[in-house]
């Protein structure tokens, strides 16, 4: 059984509470009301219903504590040492189109440093949590990333550029380096899942730049606790400030960031 803190445990429950609620959006998309906020870029109803529900729930839960939301920006606190980072439904395109790979993900900082975790997939009942020293769990089960370490075995995960974003030519460097030496890619759109995934050892590795930190709050603490190395992918622990991530076993954090980097040269 997994370690769960208190704040784990509040987490949970506001997830939980947002998923029902989710998964009938989810159910309804043709009544859902969609704008534009950017190229390829939806923002629904359903995120900022789902994102209110969080922010509620964890505000009655814990008082004073900020937040740094997708929709709603940075919330100050009266607490400065606590801050909940969220995305209400990471893969919100997957989303919109009927595709039942997106997540709820939280992450909890306390002084600068992820100390809770968590990505849930309402759809199929997924939940991975993660508490710094206590390891990373799915539905109870520790989860540990996988041992593989020969390139031509592994599968990497990574978010390709979409229209409108810049990078698309360092992207399409990095992945022929990539392709040509392992069994493929997997782009499916949610970089919250495709860390737990990685902490799961579902996917070998997963890199993209140019994230935000609700994006990958969570899913740093996963893999790490699962056992792996995540940095920028300078090598540094900078992520959540870069936006540029690589997730993997420590061996093939070691390969995978040479590659990248010879790739950019």
């Amino acid at each position: 059984m997994p370690y769960l803190s208190p704040a784990l445990n509040v987490m949970i429950s506001a997830a939980r509470k947002a998923g029902r609620r989710l998964i009938r959006d989810f159910g309804e998309l043709e009544n859902l009301q969609v704008s534009r906020k950017g190229p390829a870029d939806f923002v629904t109803a359903a995120d900022e219903r789902t994102e209110k529900i969080l922010v509620e729930a964890l505000s009655i839960a814990r008082p004073g504590y900020g937040f740094l939301l997708e929709e709603g920006g940075q919330v100050e606190g009266s607490d400065k040492t606590h801050r909940f980072i969220i995305d209400p439904i990471d893969g919100t395109t997957n989303f919109m189109h009927g595709v039942p790979h997106f997540a709820i993900s939280i992450g909890l900082e306390r002084e600068g440093v992820v100390v809770s975790a968590l990505v849930f997939n309402p759809v199929i009942d997924e939940m991975f949590v993660a508490e710094r020293g206590h390891g990373a769990f799915l539905n109870d089960k520790r989860l540990r990333v996988a041992a593989r370490s020969n390139l031509a075995d592994i599968i990497v995960a990574s978010g390709a550029p979409f229209m409108g974003k810049d990078g698309r030519e360092e992207f399409l460097k990095e992945a022929d380096s990539i392709l040509s030496a392992t069994s493929g890619i997997r782009r499916f759109g949610s970089a919250a899942l495709d860390l737990a995934w990685v902490a799961a050892g579902r996917f070998d590795a997963f890199w993209e730049r140019k994230l935000q930190p609700w994006d990958i709050a969570a899913g740093l603490l996963l893999v790490r606790e699962a056992g792996g190395m995540v940095s920028d992918l300078t090598g540094r622990e900078q992520m959540l400030k870069s936006g540029d991530i690589l997730a993997a076993n420590d061996t093939l954090h070691r390969t995978l960031l040479s590659m990248i980097r010879e790739a950019g040269k």
